[in-house]
């Protein structure tokens, strides 16, 4: 049986997938700190919070976490992402003079938004120069959905942003249209059957329609710790199981997704 570890945040994504994991019978952990109890070694590990949480936990429990390393969007084929994207350095990108939508490729350590150079990015007085960042060209995405794929299938998925704006509605809901529902899933399908895009087992996958241009690729996050939005709670939960793995379990193929993250800043 699994058991399934909540960090202290109360979120309303949290919420939804505790008691869709009490509804499919697992055991729920709710921490009251970001130390695990050490008798949970002995349970099968399902996590879900932020990333330094997850890596005290992990650490605690002997426990491998996966991810996509923070290059990868940077990396697919252009004909995935339909837009020119690089993977740097906040040191170099401060050096960029023309406009580009620059974030933070690990942690939200400054607004993920269009900047006029990079001049206007956080000084290396607040941020290290090595603090990985994303510079892409500037689009338009008309829609944007998240899919949480485990074993390059796509799971569950939902819209979750239109015009740059959260896609929710007045209900609560995150309506979207069966075309666009089946756009967003045939889409995902060529992306994850293409053996040239490199994706660890359990994975979110955003992807979008850029206008004028066509679906492509967001951008691609941990599962353990990305937002559900509308997806179905028990589906993200079935993903999830794929995204941690005890340390004496690991393969060489398993070593290219595991980023270490110092757990003991926490």
């Amino acid at each position: 049986m699994q058991t399934l570890i909540l960090s202290p945040r109360f979120t309303p994504d949290s919420i939804a997938l505790w008691r869709s994991a009490i509804e499919m019978g697992w055991q729920v952990e709710r921490l009251l700190s970001w130390r695990a109890p050490i008798h949970l070694r002995d349970h099968q590990i399902v996590l879900y919070g932020e990333p330094l949480f997850a890596a005290v936990v992990a650490e605690t429990l002997d426990l491998a976490i996966f991810e996509p390393p923070f290059s990868w969007v940077a990396n697919i084929p252009y004909e995935y992402r339909l837009r020119e994207i690089q993977f740097t350095e906040l040191g170099k990108a401060r050096t960029l003079t023309e406009r580009a939508f620059m974030k933070p490729a690990d942690d939200k350590c400054f607004p993920a938004k269009v900047y006029e150079s990079g001049q206007n990015l956080p000084s290396t007085d607040i941020l290290v120069s090595t603090t990985p960042v994303l510079i892409s060209e500037p689009v338009d995405w008309e829609m944007e959905f998240r899919c949480f794929v485990l074993n390059r299938q796509v799971k569950t998925l939902c819209v979750y942003a239109r015009n740059g704006e959260l896609a929710e509605g007045e209900e609560g809901d995150w309506p979207a249209s069966h075309q666009e529902i089946d756009g967003a899933l045939e889409f995902a399908g060529h992306v994850l059957a293409d053996k040239r895009i490199e994706l660890p087992p359990s994975v979110v996958v955003d992807i979008g329609v850029i206008t004028n241009r066509g679906w492509a690729v967001v951008e691609a996050n941990a599962s353990w710790g990305s937002g559900i939005y509308g997806c179905d709670a028990a589906k993200v939960l079935e993903g999830l199981a794929g995204a941690v793995k005890r340390k004496e379990e690991l393969s060489d193929g398993d070593k290219p997704w595991i980023i270490v993250r110092d757990a003991s800043v926490a």
